[in-house]
């Protein structure tokens, strides 16, 4: 007799400094469960409600073994789709069912998807930074002495443009100034390179800050001191400059933050206009499509770099793991080390040791969840007029998306 779903709903809590939301799916199996991230902290009750009143009553009664059949409903039954809140929706209740699945088969999911082609997946940590050159040094002297290879920096000031340059009556947000953000780069990897050599494997994420002549400006100066990335270099509205890019310089480029259609990743992976994928795979839709996406770029040689920032929860950064564990093209991942309050709600998250980031070998995602502990720290609620590092305006005050 088919195991089926009972139940569906979405929790949201803040263990850290952010919302996070985790979807739990209960079946008719007797205490088996399963538990997926469906987190995306700016819209997490948007997401909430599309979990509870749309996929919950489309789910309930299904056999919880038919995966690919469960994601393609939901992504179709909406009609319109490929939107953050449906696909983190979607990808907590997909997360869920391969949690299910690995625990009715006694075996980690990544066995159930090829078995783990390394032991532990290069960990890049989430930034190093300083208010001085001095200080950045330190900060990746820091993280080198505990054994990471790949660090990403950054010097991001919000004093980019004086008072006197502003307009009256400037609105608040953080002021941009093209040509101080270029040569800012160029110095901080000028020194860090007479610092530090050509190791460790050093990145930057532009974060969409610059136009595509700025931006291609900036890569071809960044050459000389050989980054092993820039991130996320055009917004998502601009990829086809990177055929420019591609052209100009032999910077390698990791693109996909921001994507949740796979139109706005095929033809760059597909004409190798990019080196790696940074897709936030909760924002694609979960477990099921990030796989076929890992395997689709290792045919045009592009490696996967997921995101993997502070809102997410310790289920997701699992899920992102056992696919790093099967995937022969994964460079390395982004990983924000939890707080003690997180890894006390969430029993057997993944840890961090020298470098690489580890789970362990238990059915499933390996990932449980104390929903009691959870009720006692609700969702702080996301500010929709703080946030400063979103409000990005040019020197007259214009908003620009970042």
């Amino acid at each position: 007799m088919a195991v089926t779903v009972r139940d569906v709903k979405c929790i949201v809590t803040a263990p850290g400094m952010c919302d996070i939301a985790v979807v739990k799916v209960e079946t008719s199996e007797p205490g088996l469960y399963g538990l997926g991230c469906a987190t995306f902290t700016q819209r997490i009750t948007a997401v909430k409600a599309a979990v509870e009143d749309y996929l919950r009553p489309l789910m309930i009664g299904r056999d919880v073994s038919k995966i690919e059949d469960a994601w393609q409903q939901m992504m179709g039954n909406s009609y319109w789709r490929n939107g953050p809140v449906l696909n983190n929706a979607i990808s907590g209740v997909d997360e869920a069912l391969w949690d299910i699945k690995g625990k009715m088969l006694g075996a980690p999911v990544y066995d159930l998807v090829g078995g783990k082609a390394r032991e532990g997946v290069a960990v890049m940590p989430r930034g190093a930074h300083g208010r001085t050159l001095e200080e950045l040094g330190d900060s990746v002297e820091a993280m080198m002495k505990d054994g990471f290879g790949f660090i990403r920096v950054g010097m991001f000031s919000p004093d980019d443009c004086p008072d006197e340059r502003k307009p009256e009556g400037a609105p608040a947000g953080v002021y941009i100034n093209p040509k101080k953000t270029i040569e800012r780069y160029v110095e901080v990897f000028r020194y860090l390179r007479e610092r530090f050599g050509n190791e460790p494997d050093l990145g930057v994420d532009v974060h969409e800050r610059l136009n595509p002549t700025e931006a291609v400006t900036l890569a071809k100066a960044l050459e000389p001191y050989h980054p092993c990335f820039l991130e996320d270099l055009l917004q998502p509205e601009n990829v086809e400059w990177f055929r420019q890019v591609r052209n100009t310089t032999t910077v390698p480029m990791a693109m996909g933050e921001l994507f949740v259609n796979p139109m706005e990743y095929k033809d760059l992976i597909s004409n190798r206009l990019i080196d790696y994928i940074r897709c936030h795979i909760s924002m694609i839709g979960g477990f099921t499509p990030a796989r076929k996406l890992a395997a689709f770029c290792e045919v045009f040689g592009v490696g996967t770099m997921w995101h993997g920032p502070h809102d997410i929860t310790p289920v997701g950064m699992a899920a992102q793991l056992h696919l790093d564990l099967v995937s022969p093209n994964c460079i390395c991942q982004e990983f924000v080390i939890p707080n003690e309050l997180t890894y006390e709600m969430f029993p057997g998250a993944p840890v961090v040791r020298r470098g690489y980031a580890y789970c362990n070998d238990r059915p499933g995602w390996g990932v449980d969840f104390d929903e009691e502990l959870a009720k006692k720290y609700p969702a702080k609620g996301y500010n929709m007029r703080g946030g400063l590092a979103f409000l990005g305006r040019r020197l007259d005050g214009t908003a620009v998306r970042s």
